[in-house]
């Protein structure tokens, strides 16, 4: 069964040599959206990738890159996402946040099983 609903998604680019209190920002960023009971989050990571400095990360044979891309997604409503809002402003020292509405159309079975 189809549910659909309008939502926002949250997408935070950083480097993966980023830390928070001496762990990967990722993945602190990713339990503090669950400790949120955000509704779900995925942690991506590039193969290739340059920010605003045009310093190339790459994952290429000849050059391994300790700081590959990553990206955190986060789909959820735009008054949830805001409560992580403050925790990305005190963690991400050098990043990106994109914010943008979408059609979240969600797969579920429905009570009858069918």
């Amino acid at each position: 069964m189809k549910i659909p609903k309008d939502g926002y998604l949250l997408r935070v680019f950083l480097g993966e040599g980023d830390k928070w209190h001496g762990k990967p920002l990722y993945e602190a960023l990713f339990m503090k959206a669950r400790e949120l009971h955000l509704a779900g989050a995925t942690v991506l990571r590039g193969p290739m990738g340059f920010g605003a400095k045009s310093h190339l990360h790459t994952a290429k044979l000849l050059r391994i890159s300790e700081d590959l891309p990553i990206i955190i997604e986060i789909v959820d409503s735009k008054e949830n996402l805001d409560r992580l809002m403050p925790y990305i402003d005190e963690m991400v020292q050098d990043g990106l946040v994109t914010l943008e509405p979408v059609h979240v159309i969600r797969y579920g079975a429905t009570k009858n099983g069918a």
